[in-house]
């Protein structure tokens, strides 16, 4: 991925970000293995998300002003997340990721570190995450 422009600006910036995150959430809802870690109002999480993808792509640090470091696994560890909930986390962000537009070789590259991320944010064994299976994809 050849390029002077970070990914937040090769994929337009703030309107393609709080595209991505608005089409993220509802899926997340109600997705029966993320439905139950995540609280009913969602706005807030949203927001949260919307920092924090800014910063993540490479555009503003919108999340580090607000919350300092973002220490990923240590503000996920409160959560039983499983191979199975970051599975389906991912899946939901394929998704989102389709229906904000993003293509091509910087969504390889997008791609390629969200699955990273997600699978460095499991903490809990499948076994131990009320017997969910692995989803079939």
């Amino acid at each position: 991925m050849e390029s002077s422009l970070s990914p937040y600006e090769q994929i337009g910036g703030a309107p393609t970000v709080r595209k991505l995150v608005e089409a993220f959430y509802p899926r997340v809802q109600r997705h029966p293995l993320l439905k139950p870690i995540f609280p009913e109002d969602i706005r807030p999480v949203m927001e949260k998300q919307y920092k924090f993808l800014t910063q993540f792509l490479g555009g503003p640090p919108l999340y580090s002003r607000e919350y300092g470091h973002p220490m990923l696994r240590a503000r996920h560890l409160p959560f039983p997340i499983t191979p199975s909930r970051a599975n389906a986390w991912l899946a939901c962000m394929h998704e989102a990721l389709n229906d904000a537009g993003i293509t091509g070789e910087i969504r390889e590259h997008i791609w390629a570190r969200l699955v990273m991320a997600a699978h460095h944010m499991v903490n809990t064994p499948e076994d131990e995450g009320n017997g969910e299976k692995e989803p079939e994809n």
